[in-house]
C-alpha cells in the first residue's frame, strides 16, 4: 500500500456561521438526550422493564409528531415526497429506518444507566459513534460530498477513543458492569449510520418533522415486537409526568442531528453531539453521587477531541 500523502484540504461551500450554527444545534441535541437518558433509565426502573420504558419514551413521542405532522400541509406534503422518492428509487426503504438504532440507544438507556450511571454510558457510546462516523463520512453515504479522512479527525477520534477506555476503567473489576457499556458502545456504532441516513431521508422529503417521525415510527414499531416477544405481565405506570418526557427530548436530540449533519458531517455531528451529552451526563452523575475522577479525566478528553477533530488539516490520501 502507497505510503500516507498530506495534500490541501480543499474545504467546502458550508459557511463558518452555518458550521458554528450546526454545531451549536448537535450540542443542544446532546443535552436533550442526556437528561433523557436519566429520565428513561428511572422510569426503567419504576417500571423494573427497561424495554417497555424505550417504547413508552419513543411511542410518546410519536404521538406528540403525529399531531403536530400529519395536520399541517407542509408536513403531508412532505410525506408525499418522501412516497414518491421510495417509488423513483432516489432513496431506498433501508435508508428509512434509522430509527431501529435510535430503538436500540434507548432500550439501552433503560437497561444500563441505572447500574453504570449516565456519564460512563454516554461516553461509551462515543468510541462507536467516531468509528462508524469516520467511515460513514469518508464514503459518502450521509447528504452532501464525501468528506476527506483529515490528520485532525482521525487524531479527535482516537482521542474520543482513549476517553472511553479511561471513563469506564473504573468498571474493569467489575465485569458485570463493565458488560452493560458494550450496549451504549454497540448503539454509538449504530448512530453514525443513522446520522448519515437520516440525512438522506431529510433531503427527499424536505422536511425535518416528516424525517423525525419516520424515526420515531420505525422505532416504535421495533420496540413494540420486541415487547411482545419478552412479555412479562402488566406493569404498573408510575405517576409522575416527568417520567414520560423521554420522547419530547428524543425529538429534539434527533432533530438536532437532522439540521446539522447537512452542515458539519456526520462525524462533527456526533463529537458535538456527546459534548452535550457530556457537559448534561457530567452534573445529573454529580447529583446523583456517580460521577468518579476517572469519568470527569474521559469527559474532558472527550471535549479535547472534539477541538482536535474540528481543526484544518491536510486530507490523508492513499
Amino acid at each position: 500500500m502507497p505510503a500516507l500523502k498530506l495534500i490541501k484540504n480543499p474545504g467546502g461551500p458550508v459557511s463558518r456561521s452555518s458550521q458554528v450554527t450546526g454545531g451549536l444545534l448537535a450540542a443542544l441535541g446532546g443535552v436533550a438526550i442526556a437528561v433523557q437518558g436519566r429520565i428513561n433509565g428511572s422510569l426503567a426502573q419504576e417500571l423494573h422493564n427497561g424495554l417497555l420504558a424505550a417504547l413508552v419514551s419513543f411511542g410518546g413521542g410519536l404521538l406528540v409528531l403525529i399531531t403536530a405532522v400529519l395536520p399541517a400541509k407542509s408536513g403531508r406534503a412532505g410525506l408525499l415526497r418522501l412516497r414518491d422518492a421510495l417509488r423513483q428509487r432516489r432513496i431506498r426503504w433501508w435508508e428509512c429506518i434509522g430509527g431501529t438504532c435510535g430503538a436500540f440507544l434507548v432500550a439501552s438507556q433503560g437497561l444500563a444507566i441505572a447500574t453504570i450511571g449516565v456519564a460512563v454510558f454516554t461516553v461509551a457510546v462515543v468510541v462507536g459513534q467516531v468509528v462508524s462516523s469516520l467511515v460513514v463520512d469518508r464514503s459518502g453515504i450521509g447528504p452532501g460530498e464525501p468528506k476527506p479522512l483529515t490528520w485532525t479527525r482521525v487524531a479527535g477520534a482516537a482521542v474520543g477513543v482513549v476517553a472511553v477506555v479511561v471513563a469506564v476503567s473504573t468498571r474493569f473489576t467489575s465485569p458485570g458492569a463493565l458488560w452493560l457499556a458494550v450496549l451504549p458502545l454497540v448503539a454509538g456504532l449504530l448512530m453514525g449510520w443513522q446520522q448519515a441516513v437520516n440525512g438522506l431521508v431529510r433531503e427527499a422529503s424536505g422536511h425535518s418533522l416528516v424525517t423525525i417521525m419516520v424515526n420515531f415510527a420505525t422505532g416504535t414499531v421495533v420496540l413494540a415486537v420486541v415487547n411482545l416477544v419478552a412479555a412479562r405481565g402488566a406493569a404498573a405506570f408510575p405517576s409522575q409526568w416527568w417520567l414520560y418526557i423521554g420522547g419530547l427530548l428524543g425529538i429534539v436530540g434527533v432533530g438536532g442531528a437532522i439540521v446539522s449533519v447537512r452542515f458539519i458531517g456526520v462525524l462533527m455531528v456526533g463529537l458535538c453531539a456527546v459534548c452535550g451529552q457530556l457537559i448534561g451526563a457530567v452534573l445529573l452523575d454529580a447529583v446523583s453521587g456517580h460521577l468518579v475522577l476517572p469519568t470527569i479525566i474521559g469527559v474532558v478528553l472527550t471535549l479535547v477531541s472534539v477541538g482536535v477533530a474540528a481543526l484544518p488539516s491536510g486530507r490523508m490520501k492513499t
